[in-house]
């Protein structure tokens, strides 16, 4: 089993920042592709920024410019840096993992979720 851990989320006022954290543990053998997706109430969760163990990165349209993802292979450890954030960002936001474990099984897994508000 693989589990996915994310913390930082939070109450932030617009302009301001904050830091997203989500380590993967269990049994893995490889992490090829991390990232984030957000859900905000009554809409679809939407992706909102991947890398790869290779370093390759995509972003939304939406937050490119103000968030940063970055990786930690080391650590199976994925980061988003959010900036300048706006009242649109707020949402439920979800990691997400694409893992080959142990087994040379390949599967997609997700956080639990960590909540961002952006209001004044």
């Amino acid at each position: 089993q693989v589990q996915l851990v994310e913390s930082g989320g939070g109450l932030v006022q617009p302009g301001g920042s904050l830091r997203l954290s989500c380590a993967a543990s269990g049994t893995i053998f490889s992490v090829d592709v991390m990232g984030w997706y957000r859900q905000a109430p009554g809409k679809q969760r939407h992706l909102v920024a991947t890398i790869t163990s290779g370093g390759s990165t995509n972003y939304a349209d939406s937050v490119k410019g103000r968030f940063t993802i970055s990786g930690d292979n080391a650590k199976n450890t994925v980061y988003l840096q959010m900036n300048s954030l706006k009242p649109e960002d707020t949402a439920v936001y979800y990691c997400y993992a694409t893992v080959t474990t142990t087994r040379a099984t390949v599967y997609n897994y997700w956080g639990q979720g960590t909540q961002v508000t952006v209001s004044s």
